[in-house]
């Protein structure tokens, strides 16, 4: 893990308000006869967030100062919660051992990353999941049976099996997870109306690669 990384979780009232997700970045070229060429030029997506709208008290803001403070604006990422994607299944759904498929066993591999899947039909997206939550735990089953013994690295989101699943047999998981990112500004612009309330209008929201 980077050092400029902090292993600990923007307050999660606060991000429960936000807006903001994932950002793609697509080069479009219009052609003289109407006809598009697109071009993908991001293989992942990053996402974005603003989280002033979750300041509901001067308490907050000042939680926010404090975390803005400490991380010493935008030197040192954290953890972000997002509430509109944060398990392996949907928010409202509970997570299951057979949520997401890792791989398949080869009877030597033992150390499997954590993903996620998005969409099946046409081309489904794969993204990392770099950092589990230690909010639930982590189950996790081999061909369809849970109990294997694992190692969990929450910085790195990678499982690691006592012994390698062998061959044939599928590797999944479920969890819930956070998102590496940092603060976007190095500057907070605070508003005070009075001595019990105040307000930031921007407090934009960045995810990092770590």
């Amino acid at each position: 893990m980077l050092e400029e990384f902090h292993d600990i979780r923007f307050p999660p009232d606060i991000s429960l308000g936000a807006r903001g997700g994932p950002q793609r970045k697509t080069q479009i070229v219009v052609r003289a006869n109407g006809q598009e060429t697109r071009n993908q030029q991001w293989a992942d997506s990053r996402r974005r967030y603003n989280a002033a709208k979750g300041l509901r008290s001067i308490n907050d803001l000042y939680k926010v100062i404090d975390f803005f403070e400490e991380r010493r604006g935008r030197l040192h990422a954290f953890r972000w919660k997002d509430w509109a994607d944060y398990k392996s299944c949907p928010p409202g759904s509970h997570i299951g051992a057979q949520d997401q498929v890792l791989g398949i066993g080869d009877g030597v591999q033992k150390a499997f990353q954590l993903v996620k899947s998005y969409g099946a039909a046409f081309q489904p997206y794969t993204r990392k999941i770099l950092l589990p939550a230690d909010t639930a735990p982590v189950v996790v089953a081999v061909g369809g049976v849970p109990g294997a013994e694992f190692v969990l690295d929450r910085n790195t989101g990678l499982i690691t099996f006592a012994a390698a699943p062998p061959l044939g047999a599928q590797v999944t998981a479920g969890f819930e997870f956070d998102v590496p990112a940092r603060f976007d500004t190095d500057t907070l612009e605070v508003t005070l109306s009075a001595h019990v309330q105040g307000s930031v209008n921007n407090i934009p929201i960045v995810e990092v690669l770590i």
